[in-house]
């Protein structure tokens, strides 16, 4: 029996409350609108990026909340004026979109789109102000515009990868956030060479996304910077080769890595929001061609300083945001890498428990214990 056009009552997980477990709870999920889609999750999973909007600590707290951001799913029926995706689609729901027509998005360099780059703030539909989400008639805000953590949501098309229909969601669904931001951090923005060597500061799941893009592009030397030295052993499977703890040392890590390699690495990659570590990613290449690469999100108040000398010398300083990848042109290549096994995902999904237990994913991750716990929808 078709669902299209009807008001869906499904399970949710209800954020009512900064730092509170969430709650299970029957949830109405209206139709999708004008250019929205209705997506069937089947699988999701928890990102840092949830903790610390449900933590709601540093910025504005917005609740009762459905959070959520990285997902595989079915759509279920789509909107007016949808016209690239269909009921029976698979698809990856992502949290910054590709509306095809601003400048941005018309660009090649540019993967920021005017429409739909990330919004933590907004909690309610772009289409009409209003949130398709409620329980006995009050609205529950979304989050990111993908709310994953509910059996069924509703999202802009624009933010909605469809992918190859063989791809196991299990396993996919971590290319909606931290994996793609990570690999396509090395491989569309460091952009190693065969052979050269790679600097990866922070090795959680976003960090070794990167060391795996340095794996796959052929790096000879991957070294891992890290406070932790626990996360040393698990990273060896994702192609780090040396290690580094800069607590081990009495002079700047940047130092440290010049003399391990004759001047600095060829690349470094950043991963953890540290503005020391941003520094120290950007010190640490070799003058005259070196590359760094800063992806970690820092406190809003954050400065760094360096001296400009390092920038006359030929080194570059880049950012990035989701590896550079538009949502919609460019995920689904990414899910076939997977397919064709160049890329490996099964490694980063340490964890997996029943939608019913979706609080001890957040114990996990709190604990600092793995790197992705799946969430399985229908269990």
């Amino acid at each position: 029996m078709s669902t299209a056009g009807q008001v869906i009552r499904c399970k949710a997980a209800v954020a009512w409350e900064s730092g509170k477990p969430l709650s299970i709870e029957e949830v109405e999920v209206a139709p999708p609108q004008k250019d929205e889609v209705r997506i069937k999750i089947l699988f999701t999973s928890l990102c840092h990026t949830d903790v610390y909007f449900w933590d709601a600590k540093g910025q504005n707290p917005l609740f009762p909340r459905i959070l959520g951001h990285e997902a595989g799913g079915i759509v279920e029926s789509v909107g007016e004026g949808v016209t690239d995706l269909k009921p029976g689609d698979h698809v990856l729901p992502i949290f910054t979109g590709e509306c095809k027509e601003c400048p941005h998005c018309l660009s090649e360099e540019s993967n920021m789109c005017d429409l739909l780059r990330i919004n933590t703030d907004r909690g309610e539909m772009i289409n009409d102000g209003k949130s398709r989400f409620s329980i006995n008639g009050k609205p529950i805000y979304h989050f990111l515009g993908t709310s994953t953590f509910s059996e069924y949501t509703v999202v802009h098309v624009g933010q909605v990868a469809k992918i190859n229909p063989e791809a196991p969601l299990d396993k996919v669904c971590v290319l909606s956030c931290g994996m793609s931001t990570g690999f396509g951090a090395t491989v569309n923005v460091a952009k190693p060479k065969k052979g050269q060597s790679v600097a990866i500061f922070g090795l959680g799941a976003v960090g070794l996304a990167a060391a795996e893009g340095a794996r796959v592009s052929g790096a000879s030397r991957i070294i891992g910077v890290d406070l932790n030295p626990s996360r040393f052993e698990l990273a060896k499977n994702f192609g780090v080769t040396e290690f580094v703890n800069p607590k081990d040392h009495n002079k700047p890590v940047q130092e440290v890595i010049a003399e391990m390699t004759g001047g600095g690495v060829d690349r470094s990659v950043e991963c953890t929001g540290s503005i020391q570590a941003m520094i120290s990613a950007f010190e640490c290449v070799h003058d005259g061609w070196g590359v760094a690469v800063l992806v970690g999100v820092p406190n809003k108040d954050d400065a760094f300083k360096t001296h400009p000398v390092n920038l006359l010398n030929e080194r570059t300083l880049k950012g990035t945001f989701f590896g550079n990848y538009k949502p919609r042109t460019d995920i689904p290549a990414v899910v076939e890498r997977y397919m064709n096994k160049e890329l490996e995902l099964d490694k980063f999904i340490t964890h997996s428990v029943p939608f019913s237990e979706i609080n001890k994913a957040f114990e996990y991750m709190l604990a600092g214990e793995g790197l992705r716990c799946m969430i399985r929808m229908d269990a």
